[in-house]
């Protein structure tokens, strides 16, 4: 296997590529529950020809080839399953294109959001991306590939909706583009053509590796503010997210409750973020969102919390530095969580189910709701916090984890960013012409079975 390594030095040079046992040991794990799964080798390729290569290699080498972003994603699906070579894409970072008048910038898929947020807030000011609540290390490229979301999906969907175009590497080597760029020199959007993108959002890297990513910019605001309405009866909250999201002026919609701080357990928050350019603006938006949720002020089932100045700010933060620091609540770097997309009236089911999990298997919790779309749908993440230097605390997340996903599913549900063992149980339940499909399609797209293998596999 010697020769594979001088070969890969061959292609982006020897300080881009490792086989030591101490930082393999590195990329064998995430902060996730699931096993660590060693690679044979790393490498940082720089270009997109250096990732052809390095395809095309481990291709006529039958070599399992995983591609990863920023290793947030908790669920395993960077971790090697199989062995082979992890291609970090963290050297491939570069902001190619800012359009303007079109909305749209394009970058290579290592490109972090907290650099994407630097370089518009410095040159661009007037123009903002949707930015998930994950820390700012995490990848444009590896967010839109498992439709992740963020601070304004409550109005554009999931991020994977905000993708105008890809550059792709196939697991045969090809170099294809998607959307306008693969016809024009424009990266404006993935229509008139047919949309080829569904082949490769939502599919972990299985077929293909993402080098180039347009994404859909948005008007930035001159102020922006945060409303939190509390309830104390989870049966509430789907009718207060419809007459939220009914006056269409709140831009980010989540919901939040959790055993601790004291105060808030048994409650649920529900934080309304909205923007505006002026202070009448504001003040017409806070008075419509005040009216949506009169009846519920007027007959004691809900009001409005009063939030110091401090509190506010960390409500306001993109991202929220508040979620990275409920992911070591226990002190131990461990931390997971099924995000469930399901329909918004499942919330107080979803919450029950919640709760119970929790108590069977002894594990502290948190949950989280974003609204995506018009409350078209949510995410809704059931946290679970663990001591990874405690193997019984780590069962214990796991247990939880487990039986969540099979809750989710039972419920009408589709756990998000799946590991492997959810993948199976969403296979069980799904429809046997899908399940074909999605096996021809990969079958197609990579015949030698190389990449990422493990995930998504179809028996």
């Amino acid at each position: 296997m010697d020769r594979i390594y001088d070969l890969l030095c061959e292609i982006t040079g020897k300080q881009y590529v490792s086989n030591r046992q101490e930082e393999l040991y590195l990329y064998s794990r995430d902060p996730g529950t699931m096993r660590p799964s060693w690679p044979s080798y790393v490498v940082m390729p720089g270009t997109t020809e250096e990732v052809q290569k390095i395809v095309i290699l481990a291709n006529q080498e039958r070599i399992p080839l995983v591609p990863m972003g920023g290793g947030l994603v908790l669920s395993g699906l960077t971790i090697p399953l199989k062995g082979g070579i992890v291609l970090d894409m963290k050297r491939m970072n570069k902001i190619i294109e800012v359009n303007k008048f079109s909305r749209y910038v394009v970058v290579e898929a290592g490109v972090s959001h907290g650099q994407l947020q630097s370089h518009l807030e410095l040159n661009y000011p007037q123009l903002r991306h949707s930015i998930p609540d994950s820390p700012p290390i995490s990848t444009v490229g590896g967010n839109v590939c498992i439709h992740g979301s963020g601070h304004l999906s409550q109005v554009y969907g999931f991020h994977s909706d905000m993708v105008n175009g890809l550059e792709v590497v196939l697991p045969t080597g090809e170099i294809c583009k998607v959307g306008s760029c693969s016809t024009t020199p424009y990266w404006f959007a993935r229509s008139p053509l047919p949309d080829l993108a569904g082949l490769f959002l939502g599919w972990f890297g299985t077929t293909g590796v993402m080098t180039k990513v347009a994404l859909k910019l948005y008007p930035k605001q001159r102020k922006k503010d945060v409303m939190m309405f509390v309830t104390e009866n989870p049966e509430y909250v789907p009718e207060i997210i419809y007459r939220v999201t009914e006056t269409e002026v709140a831009e980010d919609v989540n919901v939040v409750t959790a055993p601790k701080p004291d105060w808030m357990e048994g409650f649920q928050l529900t934080n309304i973020a909205f923007t505006g350019n002026s202070d009448m603006e504001m003040d017409y938006k806070r008075k419509m969102i005040r009216q949506a949720l009169e009846d519920y002020i007027n007959d004691r089932e809900g009001g409005f919390m009063f939030l110091t100045a401090d509190l506010k700010k960390g409500f306001l933060e993109t991202p929220q530095r508040s979620v990275a620091r409920y992911a070591d609540v226990k002190k131990g770097g461990g931390f997971e969580y099924v995000g469930a997309i399901m329909p918004v009236e499942l919330f107080p089911r979803a919450y029950r189910e919640g709760l119970a999990i929790a108590d069977r298997c002894g594990t502290t919790y948190s949950f989280t709701v974003r609204i995506i779309g018009r409350a078209h749908c949510m995410m809704f993440a059931f946290a679970y916090p663990f001591n990874r230097a405690d193997e019984e605390d780590v069962d214990k997340a796991r247990n939880a984890l487990h039986q969540t996903n099979q809750a989710v599913l039972k419920l009408g549900g589709i756990p998000w960013k799946a590991e492997a063992p959810a993948q199976r149980q969403i296979m069980e339940q799904m429809e046997p012409n899908t399940l074909k499909l999605m096996k021809r399609v990969k079958d197609l797209l990579d015949p030698n079975g190389i990449m990422n293998p493990g995930n998504w596999e179809v028996l």
